[in-house]
């Protein structure tokens, strides 16, 4: 797998996974130094090539002059996710649906901001962590643990069986600003054209919304997520 661009790297680096080698641009400025020097001290083999090396090899063209190799992305388990919760209880994010590899990589970045245990996606119907969400994640996708499931609903079923709350953030429901969020938290987020399933929605303990004041009637699957998850955060401070 190949990973991208200045930050995403230096997050690879820092999450201490094993690398494969690195390619940096000749004569490197800025952060590219710092990328070499955490490289040296981690043993990781350094090639120096021109532009036009990298931009035959990258999959994005936003390398911003580095590349690194690694092993394929390694998923997590389930309950992997669950034993990673606190004194304050979990915080767990569910995607039904989201397809779209900007917006996966947007949810596992929130995800990781604030603080989340782990994202669970569906192994049908679903974007995959690629190296594209990789970079789009600006690295978090190597911090935050990251499920493949067979059937999202059985993991919605196992972890209310964990004593975790589900809340399902659609258009249509309760004023997300009311809710109480302490205790053990999943949110489930939908697709960016279908929302939350039925069959998923039914398993849901409760529906939550963010108002609309505006005359557009949604908002981007990632930034609904990104407000829901501070409002978690909120009720969590002490």
């Amino acid at each position: 797998m190949k990973t991208e661009g200045r930050n995403a790297v230096l997050e690879l680096l820092n999450s201490e996974k094993p690398i494969e080698k690195i390619i940096i641009e000749k004569n490197p400025q800025g952060s590219l130094k710092l990328i070499y020097s955490k490289a040296r001290e981690q043993g990781v083999p350094v090639k120096f090539e021109d532009k036009q090396a990298l931009d035959r090899l990258s999959v994005t063209s936003r390398h911003q002059g580095v590349i690194a190799f690694s092993a394929d992305f390694e998923y997590s388990e389930l309950d992997d996710i669950i034993n990673n919760r606190g004194e304050k209880g979990g915080f767990v994010i569910l995607c039904d649906g989201v397809e779209d590899v900007h917006n996966l990589g947007s949810i596992i970045r929130v995800a990781e901001c604030a603080g989340a245990d782990g994202v669970v996606i569906p192994s049908q119907k679903s974007a995959s962590v690629t190296e594209a969400v990789i970079r789009i994640s600006a690295g978090a996708a190597n911090h935050v643990k990251v499920a493949k499931v067979p059937s999202l609903n059985a993991a919605i079923e196992r972890l209310k069986k964990e004593g975790y709350w589900i809340y399902a953030l659609e258009a249509d429901g309760e004023d997300i600003y009311r809710q109480d969020f302490t205790g053990s938290v999943a949110l489930v987020i939908g697709g960016e054209d279908s929302g939350v399933k039925r069959l998923t929605r039914e398993r849901c303990d409760k529906v939550v919304s963010l108002p609309l004041k505006g005359k557009v009637n949604s908002l981007n699957a990632s930034v609904a997520l990104g407000i829901a998850a501070y409002e978690v955060v909120k009720c969590r401070m002490d």
